[in-house]
């Protein structure tokens, strides 16, 4: 699979080539902050298939707490892009909203549902979890 995508002011490009390792909806409540209320839609990609075709994101990782995430985001539009976890080493998480194409995206599991608030929706017969799945 090939996903093209970029910012809103397209300052930021990007390619991500590969299988995606997952597609996922994450209610977690951190999410919740990145996306301004709503649950995140995401695809985990190999690392070794993404690279930034234009332009260089801006970085944020939190000091205050172990394993933290780093993401990375557009420094003129402030669209956040995607992560790297260390949870997931050799990936990089894409927010489905910055593909060209965010028909792609199929989730095959909801997770951190007991952060999940009453206006999210989750597709009938969507697997979900409320943490991560072991």
């Amino acid at each position: 699979m090939k996903i093209e995508g970029g910012c809103y002011c397209k300052g930021l490009r990007y390619v991500a080539e590969g299988e995606p390792l997952a597609s996922l909806q994450c209610h977690c409540r951190e999410c919740q902050y990145i996306t301004g209320g709503n649950p995140n839609v995401i695809m985990v990609m190999p690392e070794s298939g993404f690279r930034f075709t234009r332009g260089e994101p801006h970085s944020f990782t939190r000091t205050d707490i172990e394993n933290a995430v780093t993401r990375y985001f557009c420094p003129t539009c402030g669209t956040a892009i995607g992560t790297r976890s260390p949870k997931r080493p050799g990936a990089i998480i894409l927010k489905v909203g910055t593909f060209d194409d965010p028909s792609v995206f199929q989730p095959k599991a909801a997770i951190f549902t007991v952060d999940k608030q009453a206006f999210h929706h989750i597709p009938e017969g969507l697997p979900a979890f409320e943490r991560r799945p072991g």
